[in-house]
């Protein structure tokens, strides 16, 4: 056999060779990617998810159960509850008010815990000058709020207290950056909002609360996953609430550390945020018939004030216990 056609012989079998090495490796890599699972998390600059981000502490107890997870990031509560209920997250946080409007749009959401009660975490405000001295003062004024968001029932209790509803007033739906804005320029006589952004607004400008959610609202904070999250993956969906819990119980008690931890990503002093952190409630737990009772009320109150569509049934959207 000629020397040239040996060469090309051996030549032609260690491309075979290398083809099938190849191969075998896109196969790995292939059944690799197929066994990894992505958890994709869904938090706002405050609370205690972006706390779980940024001390990464979740990571390591998702990665022994073949998951990794992916973080992202929104401006508030309804945002965050339109992507969990479009597939574009698994799990997420935030406050009373969105996932009424979330489930009364889709039946994706499930609740699978929530914070203690934080009444004085979310207040009415207005300008240090304002001649408003009370919630019934704020007839035929211009109230700027986040649509949708944990304080639009806060108003709407508060009004209510004062023999008052959303008619006579008139809302201005603004999110928190350009709400603050508008509160600032005068182009509003009140603004209603959470913390952290209440106490940073509340030392900015020495604004004075005319009313907080005590003895109105409790203002719990709850956690979320899509309803398929919660049948398909339990486990690591247990994991990620042991993750919280941990995260609960060192804040608690740390929350100066949590403070200066969180203030360079929310972009406001250490000071203040402790401020806002000190109103704030901590320890997941499973809703209980208490808490769903008072989320029905407001589910109500939205429904007859036409502000969903339609009726929803709290009770059904809570993630069963062993599921």
């Amino acid at each position: 056999m000629p020397t040239s056609t040996r060469v090309l012989r051996g030549l032609a079998r260690r491309s075979w060779r290398l083809l099938a090495v190849f191969l075998l490796a896109c196969v790995a890599v292939g059944t690799a990617q197929a066994q990894e699972r992505v958890i994709r998390i869904g938090y706002q600059k405050y609370g205690t998810l972006v706390l779980l981000k940024g001390r990464g502490t979740l990571e390591p107890r998702l990665e022994a159960l073949g998951y990794r997870v992916a973080w992202s990031e929104f401006p508030s509560g309804p945002p965050l509850l339109e992507a969990l209920n479009a597939g574009a997250i698994d799990v997420g946080a935030a406050g009373e008010t969105p996932p009424i409007f979330a489930q009364a749009a889709s039946d994706v959401l499930t609740y699978i815990g929530h914070e203690p009660a934080a009444p004085r975490g979310e207040a009415i405000l207005v300008p240090k000058g304002s001649p408003i001295q009370s919630v019934a003062d704020l007839k035929g004024r211009k109230v700027v709020l986040n649509k949708g968001s944990n304080v639009h029932y806060l108003l709407v209790r508060a009004l209510e207290h004062a023999g008052l509803s959303l008619r006579d007033i008139t809302p201005v739906y603004l999110a928190p950056a350009d709400g603050r804005a508008a509160f600032e320029r005068g182009a509003a006589d009140a603004w209603v909002i959470w913390d952290p952004f209440l106490a940073a607004a509340e030392a900015a400008t020495g604004a004075r609360v005319l009313a907080d959610g005590t003895g109105l609202v409790p203002n719990h904070q709850f956690y979320f996953a899509s309803r398929s999250f919660v049948n398909e993956q339990a486990q690591a969906l247990d994991a990620v609430i042991a993750g919280i819990g941990e995260i609960d119980a060192w804040a608690k008690d740390n929350t100066d550390a949590v403070a200066q931890e969180l203030a360079p990503s929310v972009g406001i002093p250490a000071p203040i945020l402790a401020v806002a952190l000190k109103r704030q409630a901590y320890g997941i737990r499973p809703l209980d018939a208490d808490v769903i009772a008072g989320q029905q009320r407001i589910a109500d109150t939205f429904r007859d004030l036409g502000l969903i569509p339609r009726s929803v049934v709290i009770a059904d959207a809570v993630r069963k216990s062993g599921r």
